[in-house]
């Protein structure tokens, strides 16, 4: 687990200034698979299974991440695959919180 995933997301109401392509690609940097959209605006990564029964067992632990967490990716789900899709709606764009959630799903693999 890196470090950014040890850290905790806080709330962030309407009129945070979301980071800037400078800040997410620092942070981008400990979060080995994802990308930053072309608007800056969002993080995604695609995750590939042997099957249907393992791409719902990584669903299932990434939804208990979001709601330890209290935020919630975007998910696009087919037989061997998930797209993941982070971005904090409230400020429309990224946070930290983006990168503390990416990171701890990275860490799925770590077990």
């Amino acid at each position: 687990m890196t470090d950014l995933a040890a850290r905790q997301c806080k709330p962030y109401p309407k009129g945070t200034p979301a980071l800037n392509l400078e800040q997410a690609t620092e942070l981008l940097r400990e979060i080995p698979g994802w990308s930053i959209n072309s608007g800056s605006s969002a993080i995604s990564r695609e995750f590939r299974f042997k099957d249907f029964h393992q791409t719902m067992a990584f669903v299932n632990a990434l939804a208990w991440i979001a709601h330890q967490t209290d935020h919630h990716p975007d998910l696009e789900v087919g037989y061997n695959r998930c797209n993941v899709t982070f971005s904090t709606h409230s400020i429309g764009g990224l946070s930290d919180n983006d990168f503390i959630c990416a990171a701890r799903i990275n860490s799925l693999g770590e077990l």
